[in-house]
């Protein structure tokens, strides 16, 4: 995603080894557990963090986009005269709003 939005590839490269960087141990009851080395995520409170879920919200948006011009996905209206809601994206949270049928409940997943 981030390719297609123009970022440069060495800048693109950077953003797993923050990811990477990090090292967690526990110590509980006086025993220590570790090291964690997570394989993905990225650090509660990561200042970056903001701005890779607006890539990615990017990304997902422009696929349901596709989608919905391929026919595979109907939005819903709230009110005569309203625009089609497709989707609404959140901090944590990504709603998707379709046909109850199951050929567009099997697209969404």
């Amino acid at each position: 995603m981030m390719e297609k939005m123009g970022f440069d590839l060495h800048f693109i490269n950077l953003i797993p080894a923050t990811v990477k960087t990090v090292r967690y141990k526990i110590i509980h009851g006086g025993h220590e557990l570790g090291p964690i080395i997570p394989e993905r995520g990225i650090r509660q409170g990561d200042p970056l963090s903001p701005y890779l879920f607006l890539i990615c919200a990017e990304g997902f948006s422009s696929l349901i986009r596709k989608f919905e011009r391929d026919g595979k996905l109907k939005g819903c209206k709230v009110a005569n005269g309203a625009q089609v809601i497709s989707h609404m994206l959140f901090a944590n949270d990504s709603y998707v709003y379709c046909r109850a049928n199951e050929r567009e409940a099997l697209n969404v997943l």
